[in-house]
């Protein structure tokens, strides 16, 4: 099975939008086709975006907050990595290519412009719908 790190954002959207790519791979981790890497960083992160309340008119909290935990199950978890080399624009992303590193998962999954337009990455920025076609 194939192991991949989702940006929290295409977590989200899996959550706030069934059809479509992030939903599509979120149904191939619940229904063990496809192993998703978490660390606590992330897991924060998309409970903080899930507590914003603009996404209330599409989740309720308790919602959001069992969808994270939901997440945290049915992931391979380890430690936030710790050595988190600067390479994007936005170096609060890199993280992911740490996270993707240490857990030896096949490509980042994330529609940031950020990651995807790397010249180099350590690992391979797919978007979703490119996910969606390679890995399932």
């Amino acid at each position: 099975m194939e192991r991949v790190v989702l940006d929290p954002g295409v977590l989200v959207s899996a959550l706030i939008t069934p059809q479509g790519s992030p939903a599509k791979l979120w149904h191939a981790v619940v229904h063990e086709r496809l192993e998703i890497a978490v660390c606590p960083r992330l897991l924060a992160e998309l409970a903080g975006v899930l507590e914003r309340s603009k996404f209330r008119p599409y989740v309720t909290l308790e919602e959001a907050q069992a969808f994270v935990a939901e997440v945290a199950r049915r992931a391979h978890r380890v430690p936030d990595p710790s050595d988190v080399p600067r390479l994007s624009r936005d170096p609060e992303d890199d993280y992911l290519f740490a996270l993707a590193g240490v857990t030896d998962s096949r490509a980042v999954v994330s529609g940031d412009l950020d990651l995807a337009d790397l010249e180099d990455p350590p690992v391979p920025v797919l978007t979703p719908a490119r996910a969606v076609e390679t890995l399932l």
